[in-house]
């Protein structure tokens, strides 16, 4: 079977070189083309040159080739990493030149324009119009894991802090183990602010500091409650802490509820390793887990403590990978009909 021809939306940002790494190894897909109108013409391995032994020839592409890609390519995946606000026109204008040419592109988006269920609600964390609100009810924002039977043609990835916290508490609000208010504490590398440095997460800052930033007023919050709510049929309250960690890639989160009844540690283990027992990419483990485990990989661990009064559950998660493209590309399995975790399954490098 011919593999899949594959697009890339996002030039030269860390997830858009992550998903070409991906793609790279995975055995279905192939890489059709890359979109970047600001470096149209320029090699793939001078933007990232730790792609150059499998790109080696490979040159971004502005928007008008991209668009004549997709009137001859059959049924592409279109793997989107622009920016808020800029992604969802961009894919309205691309689906809707591929459907002229009588072609159906699946597309997973990992911007936060179509994480949200109307054009209100998206404008009202980001200050802005959606740019294709017409396209909204073709998408759904989910983690893999916590949607089996997506009824979309496209899919929308939640956050990287939001698909690693949301591991961690769906489970406990899906089986009513705990009262529905959730404290969460996580920690980001600094990959998570982009490829461009600015002032207050730019690495040299960073390097040997943690702080918080945004207390209880981050603005993935109202995508967390969403789709913790989607997921597990409960509308909970997330007070939501983030930090800013010395590190470059990882994330670790810290979710603590009440529990609704006595439940000790191996109990609440076992209830968790029950819930992911079809899923993979998720391991539960009755050691507190560490970033080092799932760094550069589409692995997510968790591990849980309980005083039989409360709990805390950690889940840990690579922003980039998992968080990002690493879910992306499961989620593009799903919707070409692939096994979840075809191609994402190498093991973290653990001495990063």
């Amino acid at each position: 079977m011919s593999r899949v021809p594959t697009i890339v939306l996002g030039g030269t940002g860390y997830v858009a070189g992550e998903l070409l790494r991906l793609i790279a190894a995975h055995p279905q897909l192939r890489l059709a083309g890359i979109l970047s109108d600001g470096s149209p013409g320029e090699r793939v391995a001078q933007a990232f040159p730790h792609l150059a032994a499998v790109y080696p020839d490979e040159r971004f592409k502005p928007q008008q080739q991209i668009e004549a890609l997709l009137q001859s390519e059959r049924a592409p995946a279109i793997l989107a990493a622009a920016p808020h606000g800029v992604s969802a026109q961009l894919i309205d204008t691309l689906l809707t030149t591929a459907e002229a040419a009588g072609r159906a592109p699946r597309v997973v988006d990992i911007s936060a324009d179509f994480r949200y269920p109307s054009a209100a609600a998206y404008e009202a964390v980001y200050r802005h119009a959606h740019g294709a609100p017409a396209r909204i009810a073709q998408f759904s924002c989910a983690v893999p894991e916590h949607l089996r039977e997506l009824k979309t043609a496209h899919v929308a990835h939640p956050g990287c802090f939001a698909t690693t916290i949301l591991l961690a508490a769906v489970p406990l609000l899906a089986l009513d183990l705990i009262e529905p208010q959730l404290f969460v504490a996580a920690t980001t590398g600094s990959t998570g602010s982009g490829r461009k440095p600015v002032e207050g997460t730019h690495h040299p800052v960073r390097h040997g500091d943690l702080y918080a930033y945004n207390a209880l007023a981050h603005r993935h919050t109202a995508e967390i409650v969403a789709c913790a709510a989607a997921a597990s049929g409960v509308t909970a309250n997330f007070a939501f802490v983030p930090h800013s960690g010395p590190y470059a890639r990882g994330i670790h989160a810290t979710v603590q509820a009440v529990l609704r009844r006595p439940l000790d540690t191996a109990a609440l283990l076992a209830r968790l390793a029950d819930f992911y027992a079809q899923s993979p990419l998720v391991q539960v483990g009755a050691a507190p887990p560490r970033l080092k485990e799932v760094v550069a990989s589409c692995y997510a661990r968790l591990g849980a403590v309980s005083d039989g009064r409360t709990l805390a559950v950690m889940s840990v998660a690579d922003n980039l990978n998992k968080g990002a493209a690493g879910g992306a590309l499961q989620w593009m399995n799903r919707l070409q009909g692939f096994p979840e975790s075809m191609g994402l399954t190498a093991a973290a490098p653990g001495w990063t």
